[in-house]
């Protein structure tokens, strides 16, 4: 289990299909390890809108994000559009989270 200062200094391990998603108590726990704006929603994933003053600001923050996910083998979807990133993430092969859902999104905001 992942501790509450260690999360974007964890590693996102790779799912291996049959591994049941997070109960809706660890994901809250976990939930509450994040920065503000993070939601968790119907216990299936955890999303967060940032806010850039134009899109140049916005595409590098996405491209920054990019990098840490292709590094992590974790990726989340991402909507971006002007002045705006969405970031959605749970674990596509178990439709659901797990922490490396939590890690992946502390690793954003680290990024910011």
């Amino acid at each position: 289990m992942t501790d509450s200062c260690d999360l974007k200094n964890g590693k996102c391990v790779p799912c291996q299909g049959g591994t049941p998603p997070l109960p809706e108590d660890r994901s809250s726990e976990l939930l509450g390890q994040l920065d503000d704006g993070w939601q968790l929603i119907e216990n299936h994933h955890i999303e967060r809108t940032y806010k850039f003053p134009n899109f140049a600001k916005a595409l590098e923050f996405t491209n920054r994000v990019g990098d840490v996910a292709e590094q992590e083998g974790h990726h989340p979807i991402i909507e971006l559009t002007w002045g705006r990133v969405k970031i959605t993430l749970y674990t596509h092969k178990i439709n659901g989270l797990t922490e490396s859902d939590f890690i992946m999104a502390a690793k954003a905001d680290a990024v910011l």
